[in-house]
């Protein structure tokens, strides 16, 4: 099973989500990081009762969030339907 076309395309599936997110949140967690380091006077200025620090802090929760809502979205509509398929053609 693992060499045939469905589940190599059900790997291309997952991939074609995951890949690009990961490096989309790795480079913005990176900017977090470096703008912490780099910018510390300007991630200390307050805005609205917080500072910009803070607010990019939260802003990694909203994020991971935000990720995990579209990874369950995009797995319902495009690899559920895929896995179940190959499941059946399994108990087969």
């Amino acid at each position: 099973m693992r060499n045939s076309d469905q589940f190599q395309k059900l790997r291309s599936t997952y991939r074609k989500f995951t890949f690009p997110m990961s490096v989309a949140f790795f480079l913005w967690f990176a900017v977090y990081v470096f703008t912490a380091v780099y910018a510390a006077e300007w991630m200390a200025q307050p805005l609205w009762g917080l500072n910009v620090g803070i607010w990019f802090g939260l802003a990694q929760f909203v994020t991971t969030f935000l990720i995990t809502f579209l990874y369950v979205v995009y797995a319902n509509k495009n690899i559920e339907p895929q896995a179940a398929a190959i499941r059946e053609a399994m108990e087969d």
